[in-house]
């Protein structure tokens, strides 16, 4: 069997493996894995191939975990519509208290609900912005 071929089924595999766990990183070490099949297509070593493997997969790896790492756009958790069904829900507000909080009646229950640092308290209707702890955190609609 050709050396490339065994390449190609090995990426095929962790190809096949990515999709049934849903590891992102799996088809960086793929990518890996198809440099080298393409070397060994050119006559590299095997040797080389394996480095040329290790190199590209290892380095894809890498480069996409400080690309994930860097995104600071991404919401947070405590925001994300998709993690916190609250987010985005409307909550009517008939005061606040001097320490920065109030209660609300959401969901048939009793919540507490605070503001944003630096945003002036207001009565009226909110949007309930994230969840932190066990209170609401709200913006003005």
């Amino acid at each position: 069997m050709e050396e490339s071929t065994i390449w190609w089924l090995a990426a095929g595999a962790v190809v096949v493996a990515e999709l049934l766990t849903g590891t992102f990183y799996l088809l960086m070490l793929a990518v890996g894995l198809v440099a080298a099949a393409l070397a060994a297509h050119m006559g590299l070593s095997s040797a080389s191939q394996i480095t040329l493997a290790a190199l590209v997969g290892g380095g894809a790896v890498v480069a996409w975990h400080f690309a994930k790492r860097k995104r600071s756009g991404d919401p947070s958790p405590r925001a994300d519509r998709s993690v916190n069904l609250d987010v985005g829900e409307a909550v009517l507000i008939e005061g606040w208290n001097p320490d920065g909080t109030t209660t609300v009646k959401y969901r048939g229950a009793t919540w507490t609900a605070i503001h944003r640092p630096g945003v002036t308290p207001s009565t009226g209707m909110h949007r309930v912005a994230e969840l932190v702890g066990n209170r609401l955190l709200v913006d003005p609609m």
